[in-house]
């Protein structure tokens, strides 16, 4: 029997010549993360365990991005003990105020993860860099912990299913559309404990920050990973980021999959996610008139440059609508300095919207944009559990930055051809 991408990736790493889907194995890590929530509970673990150093200190990542800058003083002190785990080991890849971003958007910005990498992190969408052909997954703080000591991890190798993506995405429609789509069609548990692999012809019509939304909300479908193939885009983005060595994998073609879907991007529409789960998805002519009281455009989901550039595009000589608040958060600083270079913050701010410093605060209900009882919001982040951005009244609506930007202008959920 052939092997799957993710698969192929779990063998190579554990040392063995082939996996087959529910294999219980360990495998060697290019890159253990953490960040200013989970990173804390793996120091306690680590510290529990009598661990005394580090696997590698230059494959340890730990990124201060959900609470930072600080909100309160809890946070404070997890920062700080993060910040002393960091010096005492001398941890290369540590980012704080002034250099950090989204932990998704910097890991991949920087090349601290590439193409053919096992990555495991403290944080749900680490499964962000199968964009890259990399095998990347959740873990829990615990095994953070035994990661950052040893430099291993165990896995249940998982079995696979395949999207084949054909045609090209209409003009205002994105990766975030293709993501909510395929969630409404298999749910949020069709996944389950599987590797979501994509390929096909119209793999090329999606650009790298398509991919990287599309890999990031693989979790929301309850997958173990997702993953796509790499073709000339990959290489191009991945060029001049990394000096490492990588290995690109590629399906055998007799792989096995569990179920394989056809997706046409020609045929999908603007689609956002109601309230409260990530499947429960409606296209453009079955939103209703729904008023909002908050957009976010941000987070490690949408929070790249070219979905700051298509805010700026939409937003362009419009205003908020009134009593609608607008908050836009660039992933990275980087992506913050080239949004001044380009103009796009002065866009936002005559607009009438409020630019934040690199954080996922708002997305996680954590501060930068906390909803009060009965209040909407449309946001580009990847949840919308009940109570997920503030009171358990409030409701989060997901969608691609082309329908905040445009929704932000209407003070209803709209697309960006209701305010051409």
């Amino acid at each position: 029997m052939g092997m799957t991408m993710s698969q192929k990736i779990l063998a190579d790493r554990a040392g063995l010549e082939s996996v087959k889907p529910n294999d219980l194995i360990m495998a060697k890590l290019d890159m253990v993360l953490g960040n200013d929530i989970t990173t804390p509970v793996a120091i306690n673990a680590f510290k529990q365990a009598k661990f005394t150093q580090v696997f590698d200190k230059d494959k340890i990542s730990l990124v201060m991005d959900h609470f930072a800058p600080n909100k309160d003083i809890k946070a404070a002190t997890q920062s700080a003990q993060c910040r002393c785990f960091a010096n005492d080991f001398d941890i290369k890849h540590y980012y704080d105020v002034g250099n950090m971003g989204v932990e998704h958007a910097l890991l991949p910005e920087q090349g601290i993860v590439t193409i053919g990498d096992l990555i495991i992190g403290a944080d749900s969408h680490t499964c962000t860099y199968g964009a890259l052909g990399a095998f990347s997954t959740g873990v829990g703080s615990t095994d953070m912990a035994v990661g950052m000591a040893t430099g291993q991890a165990w896995f249940k190798v998982p079995c696979a299913m395949r999207f084949n993506l054909k045609g090209k995405l209409r003009p205002y429609v994105s990766g975030k559309d293709v993501i909510l789509h395929i969630i409404g069609k298999i749910g949020v548990d069709g996944a389950l404990y599987k590797s979501m692999e994509f390929g096909g012809e119209g793999l090329k019509n999606l650009t790298i920050d398509d991919r990287l939304c599309i890999a990031n909300m693989a979790i929301e479908a309850g997958a173990k990973n997702g993953i796509f193939e790499v073709d000339d885009i990959t290489m191009s983005y991945a060029k001049g980021r990394t000096s490492r060595e990588f290995r690109i994998y590629k399906a055998d073609e007799d792989a096995e999959y569990e179920q394989v879907f056809d997706i046409d991007l020609d045929s999908i529409n603007h689609t956002v996610a109601f309230p409260h789960l990530p499947e429960n998805t409606k296209e453009k002519d079955d939103w209703g008139e729904v008023k909002i009281d908050q957009v976010v455009i941000g987070s490690c989901t949408n929070g790249r440059l070219s979905d700051m550039a298509v805010a700026a595009e939409i937003l362009k000589d419009k205003k908020i609508a009134k009593n609608t608040r607008c908050i836009i958060i660039p992933a990275t600083q980087n992506i913050y300095l080239e949004c001044i270079n380009r103009g796009y913050l002065e866009t936002f701010i005559k607009a009438g919207a409020v630019v934040s410093t690199p954080t996922c605060g708002p997305c996680l209900g954590g501060h930068m944009g906390i909803l009060a009882a009965n209040e909407k919001c449309v946001s580009t982040t990847n949840r919308n559990f009940v109570g997920r951005m503030g009171h358990i009244t409030s409701e989060v609506y997901l969608s691609s930055p082309e329908v905040a930007a445009a929704s932000a202008v209407r003070g209803i959920l709209s697309a960006p051809q209701d305010i051409a």
